[in-house]
């Protein structure tokens, strides 16, 4: 009986182990050695070589939530090594959106590949900054996501280089914002928290990598408005304004969608004199709950293969499938999930 009970669970043990080696390799933490950041690795033979640094930081639209769940479905299911930094309060190690300095670990910005940046109204300290500043000052590829076109307000004894990237800078107009992506803060266009959007493809550029498999695009977060473009930036997606939060609403009538404000939009281009061109994209919809898209999904992982040169790489049919149950908090002030660190992510 004992010998019996034995083998059973030596039986047990070795399904264990192997089931490990074949799913858990897919993300190698080493949690016992940090705290304040995720770190997803690709499974060994399945890695293609990109970095991507997530900054995760706004009061409203949980990237804290979206940007780990992106960060999982790029590794696992296309083989980008993935970092995750989120807002920390320091007394505590919680993640805290509404602080808006303490982003540890910008240094590794370093080596990165790609940035992908939720960032609202941000002003980490100078010397952290210096890492963000080389990085896409080296003409290195951004995507941002929603309150992105605001991510920093510099207060006014804030070495200068800082101070212009804020988002009403009058030094550098519109800053990093406006100068970056195309655009700054302008308004909420749709009824913001009324009126949803509908992700409409722009017919000019429908045959754009990053819109490859994108056909339904919705979320409830509502339309920003846009004054102005560069001429350079691409409209992939317009913003039809919905009449309510459900997908199955009704377009508004009238001038909200007469002309429809962009939505998503794509820039290759050099965005101060003496500095490299890079490519930019900029998507004013992503909540936490616009990502139960999967074409959102899917547009964004397009938009990392694009914005890395690997377009040739897309395919229409890719996984963008959650890889751990996503229940995203409901978009609002204070309405994130206390007591969470980054290791909830893991």
């Amino acid at each position: 009986m004992v010998h019996a009970l034995s083998r059973c669970s030596f039986i047990l043990f070795a399904g264990l182990l192997s089931f490990c080696l074949l799913t858990g390799d897919v993300f190698s933490q080493a949690t016992t050695e940090r705290q304040d950041y995720c770190v997803y690795k690709p499974a060994e033979g399945r890695a293609n070589g990109l970095k991507i640094v997530f900054l995760a930081g706004d009061e409203e639209y949980r990237s804290e939530e979206a940007f780990p769940m992106l960060a999982q479905i790029l590794t696992r299911h296309h083989g980008f090594h993935c970092t995750v930094l989120f807002p920390i309060n320091p007394e505590t190690g919680e993640i805290d959106p509404n602080n808006q300095v303490n982003i540890p670990h910008l240094e590794l910005l370093d080596d990165a590949d790609l940035v992908v940046m939720g960032w609202r109204f941000r002003h980490p300290p100078a010397e952290a900054m210096q890492h963000f500043l080389k990085y896409f000052q080296a003409g290195k590829p951004i995507i941002g996501i929603r309150t992105s076109t605001h991510a920093f307000a510099f207060p006014g004894d804030a070495p200068a280089e800082l101070q212009r990237l804020t988002w009403n800078s009058q030094d550098w107009p519109g800053g990093f914002g406006k100068q970056v992506f195309g655009e700054t803060w302008v308004s909420h266009h749709g009824n913001h928290g009324g009126e949803s959007t509908r992700g409409v493809v722009e017919p000019a550029q429908a045959t754009h990598p990053i819109l490859t498999g994108v056909q339904d695009v919705w979320g409830p977060t509502d339309v920003y408005g846009i004054n102005e473009l560069p001429a350079d930036a691409k409209v992939l997606l317009r913003g039809q304004v919905l009449a309510g939060m459900q997908p199955t609403d009704p377009a508004v009538s009238g001038a909200k969608n007469d002309p429809m404000m962009p939505l998503v939009w794509a820039r290759e281009t050099a965005v101060a004199p003496g500095l490299p061109a890079g490519r930019y994209v900029c998507s004013t919809i992503g909540s936490a709950d616009d990502f139960s898209s999967s074409d959102l999904r899917r547009l964004l992982v397009n938009a990392c293969y694009w914005c890395t040169g690997r377009e040739a790489d897309i395919k229409p049919n890719s996984s963008v499938e959650f890889v751990s149950p996503y229940k995203p908090t409901k978009f609002g002030f204070n309405a994130f999930q206390k007591g969470r660190t980054p290791r909830d992510y893991d």
